[in-house]
């Protein structure tokens, strides 16, 4: 991962626009914010960023892509479908106890929202529910769902160790996954001592584009990826382009990347996953790219 600090002071010597610069807060995500207020007037064409999200779940991102004057296309990799247990979600959640529910996608918390409305929670009192990270924890409460756990780094390996044990004495989880999902969590949390049930309620399938979006595609010279599932649609439907610069959300995302071909120095991600780090890493990409065409 390429460090912001290192990129600003190359542009810095690039773009020659100290004197333009506010004095604002120095935070990793005000510094790439900053960053391409100022530089991205030293460039004749925008740089295009590919959303690559499901249709219609990209436009917080393309909100922030905007802020630092860079064009945003939403080009969706992924598509969802429900998963063979989709059926089985709502009558699992009303009639067995369980000490946790854990969900670790918005895509997941979309899914348990769709069942959750319909429990009459007649014969137990409702789950605890637990986020993976504050982009799920936000899907949750926005469909009325309380979160009593998110733990301090949104990856599945942090929220297996940071997982309060409760004081019954065989905990149960309901993990309702997407079919694709590893098994990282529930491998974890039963080495812990937790009986997991998981069940595979959403499928998450290659987005198909028509012509426009191809050769929208062919513009793009950052492309922002969330899951590897969207690394993967975007090779499928770009005839395997690792070429553009890729910003990750966080380090499973890069870890496509870089299994799929991507070199190690056109990877860009934040240490802690979320829509600012996210954006911050659009940036880091952004100066990058700058860089290089500056200097050639």
């Amino acid at each position: 991962m390429h460090a912001l600090s290192r990129t600003i002071l190359c542009l810095w010597g690039t773009f020659h626009i100290a004197e333009s610069w506010m004095i604002l807060p120095t935070t990793h995500h005000h510094q790439a914010t900053l960053l391409f207020s100022s530089s991205s007037q030293a460039s004749e064409q925008p740089i295009v960023v590919a959303a690559t999200r499901e249709q219609g779940k990209n436009e917080q991102l393309m909100k922030g892509i905007r802020a630092i004057h860079l064009n945003p296309v939403e080009l969706p990799c992924i598509a969802h479908a429900d998963g063979p247990d989709f059926s089985s979600l709502q009558e699992t959640l009303e009639t067995n106890p369980w000490d946790y529910v854990t969900i670790t996608s918005p895509e997941a918390a979309r899914v348990l929202s769709s069942a959750w409305q319909h429990c009459t929670w007649q014969t137990t009192p409702p789950p605890a529910v637990v986020a993976v990270g504050k982009a799920t924890e936000d899907a949750l409460q926005a469909s009325g769902i309380t979160v009593t756990f998110c733990p301090s780094k949104a990856t599945a390996e942090v929220l297996v160790q940071e997982l309060p044990l409760p004081s019954s004495q065989q905990p149960r989880v309901l993990y309702p996954a997407s079919v694709r999902a590893q098994t990282t969590l529930q491998d974890g949390l039963t080495q812990r001592g937790f009986t997991v049930v998981r069940l595979n309620t959403y499928d998450t399938v290659t987005a198909q584009w028509n012509e426009h979006e191809t050769n929208m595609a062919a513009q793009v010279q950052i492309a922002c990826f969330a899951s590897p599932s969207a690394v993967k649609g975007w090779l499928l439907n770009t005839e395997n382009n690792h070429q553009v610069l890729a910003a990750c959300i966080g380090e499973t995302s890069a870890k496509a990347c870089r299994e799929r071909g991507w070199n190690e120095e056109h990877i860009f991600y934040p240490d802690k996953p979320g829509m600012e780090g996210w954006v911050d890493a659009v940036a880091e990409a952004a100066a990058s790219l700058a860089t290089t065409q500056q200097t050639r």
